[in-house]
């Protein structure tokens, strides 16, 4: 996988940009207590992004580094797309830190960290990953970057504070996370219950923002990258909109309507799988 200079400056500035928005956006809550989704407070929204850049400070550095859970490093490598949600809950019960100030200081002091760790480590190397997956270096900093976009854009949206997903920082999520796990392997995280589709399905994913690239998705459950060729399903999308959609935070349909997902191709019907 290659990752340029300019993709490894932009996620690094964008880490250290949304960090600092991030944490004083928490700060600024005067209501700790007021629900930022479904399931979560805004302390504890802060709390599970906290937990992430905990993780990362290891994940970066596991020869030097504390596992930062105890009892919970098997359920880590074991993870998957159905049960990371119960890995954050038993996350959660570990963090009972909720003061919104001293989670701030925290989740900064660790971007700072991870951002001095991740400064000697190639950016195109691969590292251990939740569900045993291996994820580029520059992949982990895009994921660390959607978490706090997504997770600021559920608080703001319950404080009514302004906030802003740049497309060219939402982008990263995509083209260093998404297709580095496609690349180098998913190992465990894709597990789950729906039936795999019955013959190779490619999508051709296109942004003005990105590389145009087709993942291909296997009868096996695997997710491969591969040349661009017989594509069944060509897919224009706007990289904020398809990170809230993947994300729950918009409807599908919302965002076939407004446009932020177009979907073509001689085969389209194959993209639900």
């Amino acid at each position: 996988m290659i990752v340029t200079e300019e993709q490894w400056r932009l996620a690094r500035a964008a880490v250290q940009d949304q960090g600092a928005k991030f944490t004083a956006l928490v700060e600024a809550t005067n209501a700790p207590d007021q629900l930022a989704t479904l399931d979560w407070s805004i302390a504890e929204t802060a709390a599970h992004v906290y937990a992430v850049t905990r993780l990362y400070t290891y994940l970066l550095a596991p020869q030097t580094a504390t596992f930062p859970f105890p009892d919970l490093q098997q359920m880590l490598w074991t993870a998957n797309v159905d049960t990371i949600s119960s890995f954050n809950e038993r996350v959660l019960e570990q963090l009972p830190e909720r003061d919104p100030v001293k989670l701030a200081a925290q989740i900064q002091a660790d971007v700072e960290e991870i951002l001095t760790v991740s400064a000697s480590l190639d950016p195109a190397s691969a590292l251990p990953w939740i569900g045993d997956a291996q994820v580029p270096v520059a992949g982990m900093l895009a994921h660390l970057l959607n978490e706090l976009l997504l997770h600021g854009y559920d608080i703001a949206g319950a404080t009514g504070a302004p906030w802003q997903i740049p497309p060219e920082q939402a982008a990263l999520f995509f083209e260093l996370f998404l297709v580095g796990v496609a690349r180098f392997g998913s190992g465990r995280l894709l597990e789950h219950g729906q039936p795999p589709p019955r013959r190779p399905v490619a999508v051709r994913f296109s942004s003005a923002y990105t590389t145009p690239t087709t993942l291909v998705a296997h009868p096996d459950g695997k997710v491969t990258v591969a040349d661009p060729g017989d594509d069944d399903v060509r897919l224009t999308f706007f990289p904020p909109g398809l990170n809230l959609m993947m994300f729950g935070r918009i409807s599908k349909l919302r965002a076939v309507l407004t446009r932020q997902v177009t979907v073509s191709g001689p085969r389209p019907w194959l993209l639900p799988a």
